[in-house]
């Protein structure tokens, strides 16, 4: 039979164990992830393995995925950590000038100069990301898509107010002209990844300018 809690025969309640809280990390996790997103930037999803990004990160694999859950679940963080401090930089630039071709030309040329940077890796992270990929990675295939689709809703969102407010010819097809905008920034990512200068995606611009300035309603030097 048990005994009450005040008898004389009781053994002293223990105090109940308190449930770790887990040990500090030992690692800067911003740091690391920063680290972990140059690693997907430069090698893609499938190239970057769990042994090159701890290595990259300067974490073990065990506290890779206490932190992170899964590689899956670091790429993710990654593309959206790319998104905010990266990729969101260039639709701002589409609201800095009151104008039309200035807000589409310097996308571009912003674009074009940080996919040649030299201290960070050739290309962008979302253009290109899980083009092709094994069955197992659709939803992450299907993440970077819609970061594309985006992209494109802000251009095309632009350049529709553009039409609205008279600035282009009422003629002008938003959808087409974003994609075309678009395309351009795939492109220019592939062929800096391909070894293309700043100069060389610069100069694709002309061409740009030649074809947004067709759609304006008064032309404009």
């Amino acid at each position: 039979m048990d005994h009450l809690p005040n008898s004389p025969q009781s053994t002293p309640a223990l105090p109940a164990p308190t449930r770790s809280r887990g040990r500090p990390r030992g690692f800067d996790r911003a740091a690391a992830l920063a680290r972990a997103v140059e690693t997907f930037w430069a090698q893609g999803y499938e190239g970057a393995s769990i042994s090159v990004l701890t290595a990259a990160m300067g974490i073990t694999a065990q506290s890779l995925y206490a932190a992170f859950g899964s590689k899956a679940e670091l790429y993710e963080e990654a593309l959206g950590w790319y998104r905010q401090k990266v990729a969101s930089a260039f639709v701002d630039s589409l609201e800095r000038e009151s104008r039309i071709q200035p807000s589409l030309l310097g996308l571009l040329e912003n674009s074009a100069r940080a996919y040649c940077c030299p201290d960070k890796p050739q290309g962008c992270m979302i253009a290109t990301a899980l083009l092709t990929c094994a069955e197992e990675h659709a939803t992450l295939a299907a993440m970077a898509a819609r970061l594309r689709a985006d992209m494109l809703g802000a251009i095309e969102t632009r350049i529709r107010r553009a039409v609205e407010e008279g600035e282009m010819r009422p003629q002008t097809r938003p959808d087409s002209l974003a994609r075309f905008i678009g395309a351009l920034l795939q492109g220019m990512s592939v062929q800096a990844r391909d070894g293309a200068s700043c100069g060389d995606l610069r100069a694709m611009l002309e061409t740009a300018r030649l074809a947004i300035e067709a759609n304006l309603a008064h032309a404009r030097v």
